[in-house]
């Protein structure tokens, strides 16, 4: 970090969790710890997207922060309907963008959250944002010993020596980073099917060689101490078009906004990291050293009192929350493959998807029948759904970044003062 020069950054949060104040408290206080909070020449700005939808909250669950911690950081933007509302009327008025552009870049799903907290950030002349998740802590734990090991992660401070160089830097994550539970295989559902199935629906990253080593894990991603005790970076290489980045413990340096790219999933699915990660040919992306635990399945909260765990849980498939989770993590990622297939391998397309329909028939029976819920049986049903949208689905991912671009150089070329 350059130390004679103010550098103005963003964290932004996407959030619809009532648990997101504690996480909040947290992390304030980690940036505190890593000194951050009273360097002179670094401006910490917390921007919060927030949906009143996911869990019934109301806007003071986000915004009633305590003064406490407001006194640590410089400034908030608390992101509801009618900011965002605001915005778009703004945009439209200055015709940069009309309606119709303006629900494919900031309406519903995780993309549209991502984008309004990366143009607010924008707007407001901020140097580098970094995404934080509500289910992430800033601590890693490592399984060297006959007990689970835990240490404090600087991941702010971390992202901001290594982004100047950068495009993009991303951290890595550990403990239930994977929704795959651990699965005791018998005669209704071998490792084969398994693996058949987690093939079909699966990307390069969430292949079945990670997810069989979690599994064998108990569902738990250990963090690597190499990696802990290194300050090695590490540029992510592409593999097949495609430089793989997590939506979270992610620096997204803004200094240069034509080579800033927005978020777009297909209705109804995720995938916003995946779809990024197709736009990074030509930015360098680093890997660099710190970790977050992710508690995917919401059950170490007390992680943020102090309270470290010798043993984590096994995740085991026999209870409903951890099946529904899996299933709805599996219609998720089938209802983004085919659009990625058709990114990346657009020449296979055909014979890519042909080949998921008959694993997906040989296995789905066999999933639905292991879990005991028929449900299951959707997911080809999702899969032909998005097959035949696909060509919709890819204009619509193309139109995402011309509009971003208009609205970058709109923001580039603003008179000083205007809101």
């Amino acid at each position: 970090m350059q130390q004679d020069k103010e550098i103005n950054v963003g964290i932004g949060f996407t959030t619809g969790r009532k648990s997101f104040q504690r996480i909040l408290k947290t992390n304030i206080y980690n940036w505190r710890e890593s000194g951050l909070t009273k360097e002179k020449n670094i401006r910490l700005n917390l921007l919060v997207a927030y949906d009143l939808k996911y869990s019934n909250t109301k806007s003071a669950d986000y915004t009633d922060v305590s003064k406490y911690l407001l006194d640590l950081i410089d400034d908030t933007y608390f992101i509801g309907k009618t900011v965002i509302q605001t915005e778009i009327d703004y945009l439209m008025r200055e015709n940069v963008i009309n309606e119709a552009e303006a629900r494919l870049v900031f309406g519903s799903g995780y993309a549209a959250k991502r984008n309004i907290v990366l143009y607010i950030a924008l707007k407001n002349n901020m140097d580098y944002i970094v995404f934080l998740d509500d289910d992430e802590y800033p601590v890693a734990v490592t399984n060297t010993r006959s007990s689970a090991i835990w240490g404090g992660q600087h991941v702010l401070e971390t992202h901001l020596r290594n982004i100047e160089q950068a495009d993009i830097t991303n951290g890595y994550h550990c403990g239930y980073v994977s929704p795959i539970p651990y699965i005791e295989f018998n005669d209704i559902m071998t490792e084969q099917d398994f693996r058949l199935f987690i093939e079909a629906i699966s990307n390069d990253i969430v292949n079945w060689d990670t997810v069989h080593a979690v599994m064998n894990n108990g569902g738990v991603t250990y963090a690597d101490t190499k990696i802990l005790v290194s300050d090695k970076v590490e540029e992510v290489q592409e593999v097949n078009h495609t430089k793989f980045i997590s939506g979270a413990n992610l620096c997204i340096n803004l200094t240069r906004p034509e080579r800033v790219s927005p978020f777009y999933n297909p209705p109804g699915a995720r995938g916003e990291d995946t779809f990024l990660s197709t736009c990074l040919s030509r930015r360098k992306v680093l890997r660099v050293p710190c970790y977050t635990f992710h508690d995917g399945f919401s059950t170490y909260h007390h992680l943020m009192d102090g309270v470290l765990p010798i043993k984590l849980k096994y995740i085991q498939a026999d209870s409903e929350p951890i099946a529904t989770r899996f299933y709805l993590a599996c219609i998720g990622w089938i209802r983004y493959k085919p659009l990625l297939l058709y990114i990346i391998q657009t020449e296979h397309y055909e014979e890519k998807i042909d080949e998921m329909r008959r694993h997906l028939t040989a296995t789905l029976p066999k999933v639905s029948a292991y879990f005991g819920r028929e449900d299951f049986m959707n997911i080809s049903k999702e899969l032909e759904r998005y097959n035949r949208n696909v060509k919709k689905h890819y204009k619509q991912f193309v139109e995402t970044q011309q509009i971003w671009t208009r609205i970058c150089t709109f923001l580039a070329d603003r008179h000083p003062g205007q809101q």
